[in-house]
């Protein structure tokens, strides 16, 4: 069974609609020891076929549009924070404590690109925060305080205060650890109908002259960070919805990644223990909540699957987290670079005694692209019941089907010699932008977003 079929069977489709799917195969994209070009992929083929479907059941189309997913554009949309520019500037990657360090008996990778998790790390190993970040002494002194410890040590400490930081493992280590057996035990995609009233079905989509766009009149609410969860959301807003990320007023936000996953969407900041009133007339017409943080860390607000169901019957819940919703990790915070370390594929990459890394985060990138396919065939599940639904997907689980569940698939391709045409300009309100286009192809569909990026936190909440 080709990735395709496996990504299309985890999202409930139908198997014959994946005969709807064509692909340009290209060599030399996302070369890895693993097969990333073959899952990246899939995950975009999945994501166009749940478009295509959606778009096919809201306008009564007889047939589903055809989809043509080329490796180029994926692989280009795979690595788009390293396309972005603003006025011709490049925009910074990893920061400075964001790497692998030797510890006493191996290695260990942290993760310190915002302010609170550096501060968070230089306490663990009780060291002074000069609040610059960028004196080259500090990661002098990080690197002896962890090259003291063992990796494990280093670990549990850096995590039990706060900060982010895993061990090393080989993908034989990771398969004997707890965690590993709670995430295989799941299935790549979890979906399931919530106990709920349901909602009137899905309004139909008349057709117009402009782009099939099959979330059209959807509301998104985003309660996502980073990569993955926006990445989803960027492309339900690519599709027509009206997405409002909303972030707490006191968790800043990295430029470039806001800048980079915010096409098509607007940005609020709402800190729901003051303003759930303001929330509460959000939820009361959303069709979709998207969270990215982690499991129950925002029940306490009335945000559980089954809570927001009651609240708003209909509703589909997508759930993203870095370790999956059960087992002893799930309430650590976790990103792409950390669970490729802990997963096994940084030695699959490389070496234990050399780690390496995928071409891209193609565990954020694939997950987004996953999530936002099992919102779509949520909604069209929904179009024949009203009932509410959630979703949950993990980045360690996406490695898990990585590492162990994607074949490489034979075929030379065509060269691939520049991104340059999966690339564009437009203007924004931070000035001039070269991005990826998005990598979603069917018949009839959108070639780039609506609207650029606002500036995070600007606009008001509420729906357009």
């Amino acid at each position: 069974m080709t990735s395709i079929n496996t990504a299309w069977s985890a999202l409930g489709g139908d198997p014959e609609l994946v005969a709807r799917v064509s692909d340009e195969v290209r060599r030399d994209v996302l070369d890895a020891g693993l097969p990333v070009r073959e899952a990246a992929r899939a995950c975009v083929a999945a994501c166009s076929l749940a478009a295509a479907e959606l778009g096919a059941r809201r306008t009564g189309a007889a047939e589903v549009p055809s989809v043509r997913v080329d490796d180029g554009a994926v692989a280009t949309a795979f690595v788009s924070e390293r396309h972005l520019r603003v006025d011709g500037r490049a925009t910074a990657g990893f920061a400075p404590l964001s790497r692998f360090w030797r510890t006493s008996d191996g290695w260990v990778r942290t993760h310190a690109n915002y302010p609170h998790h550096r501060a968070r790390l230089l306490a663990a190993l009780d060291l002074p925060d000069g609040g610059s970040g960028g004196d080259p002494r500090e990661a002098d002194a990080v690197a002896d305080a962890l090259a003291a410890r063992t990796s494990a040590e280093a670990e549990d400490a850096v995590y039990a205060a706060g900060g982010l930081a895993v061990a090393l493992r080989t993908p034989g280590e990771w398969a004997a650890h707890p965690q590993a057996a709670e995430v295989r035990a799941r299935p790549l995609v979890e979906r399931a109908v919530l106990d709920a009233p349901p909602a009137p079905p899905l309004a139909p989509l008349a057709r117009g002259a402009g782009p099939l766009l099959p979330a059209a009149g959807l509301r998104v609410l985003d309660l996502t960070r980073v990569i993955a969860g926006p990445v989803a959301t960027r492309t339900l807003a690519l599709l027509g919805a009206d997405v409002l990320r909303v972030d707490a007023p006191h968790l800043p936000e990295l430029p470039v990644q806001h800048i980079d996953t915010g096409f098509g969407k607007r940005s609020a900041r709402l800190d729901l223990a003051v303003d759930g009133r303001t929330f509460d007339a959000l939820l009361g017409s959303a069709d979709v909540v998207v969270t990215g943080y982690r499991p129950g860390a925002l029940d306490r607000f009335g945000l559980s699957p089954l809570a927001l169901a009651r609240r708003r019957p209909g509703v589909v819940v997508a759930q993203l987290s870095a370790w999956g919703a059960h087992g002893p990790w799930r309430e650590r915070r976790g990103f792409d670079s950390l669970v490729q370390a802990a997963t096994g594929i940084a030695v699959a990459e490389g070496s234990t005694e050399r780690p390496g890394a995928l071409p891209a985060q193609a565990l954020d990138h694939g997950t987004g692209y996953l999530l936002a396919a099992a919102v779509l065939r949520a909604l069209t599940e929904r179009a024949d019941d009203g009932a509410s639904r959630v979703v949950r997907l993990s980045l360690a689980r996406t490695a898990e089907w990585l590492l162990r569940g994607v074949p490489r698939e034979p075929g030379p391709g065509a060269a691939c010699d520049s991104p340059d045409p999966w690339l564009t300009e437009r203007d924004s309100p931070y000035g001039r932008l070269r991005h990826a286009l998005p990598p979603l192809s069917f018949a009839g569909g959108p070639g780039d977003w609506a609207r650029p990026p606002t500036h995070w936190g600007t606009d008001a909440a509420r729906w357009e």
